[in-house]
């Protein structure tokens, strides 16, 4: 995978439900961390970021990114995950890069590889035990199946 590429996924700022309303922000690019119990909550849980947004980072029609976020969304719903809403976007401020995605709950790392697969992202984001990892999942990538380790960074 391309470095540069690779650095932006790391630098990904998510959002995701927080507690009490208010999101919690955080991004694959911290400092090791050995003690996970200052982590918030969520980060320390099993789940998958998935998104249906621009296959194989081909930008689509907003319509039909969405239609396909929506399939995505029931096709999860059915399999009984809980799921949420979560954005991406770019750790710069002058970004305007943001991607809508599903905060799946409990999901297991294959399946969530293999939905990655199916709506041909590049990559998925899995997490369990406070690690985070990125997961190429692009079949016509020459590393499909790698995985880059990250570190949760809670940002403000």
């Amino acid at each position: 995978m391309d470095q540069a590429l690779l650095r932006s996924y790391l630098a990904t700022i998510y959002e995701f439900p927080g507690p009490h309303g208010a999101p919690l922000r955080a991004s694959l690019d911290g400092e090791i961390v050995q003690d996970h119990s200052a982590l918030p909550e969520l980060l320390n849980r099993r789940f998958a970021v998935l998104t249906a947004y621009n296959p194989r980072s081909m930008l689509l029609p907003r319509k039909v990114n969405e239609q396909r976020h929506h399939v995505l969304r029931d096709l999860l719903i059915l399999g009984c995950y809980r799921v949420e809403p979560c954005i991406g976007s770019e750790s710069e401020p002058e970004g305007v890069w943001r991607e809508p995605a599903w905060l799946v709950y409990g999901m297991e790392r294959d399946e969530a590889i293999a939905f990655g697969r199916v709506f041909r992202q590049n990559t998925i984001v899995y997490a369990e035990n406070g690690r985070p990892e990125i997961i190429v999942t692009d079949p016509t990538a020459d590393d499909v199946g790698r995985t880059f380790h990250g570190n949760w960074r809670v940002r403000s």
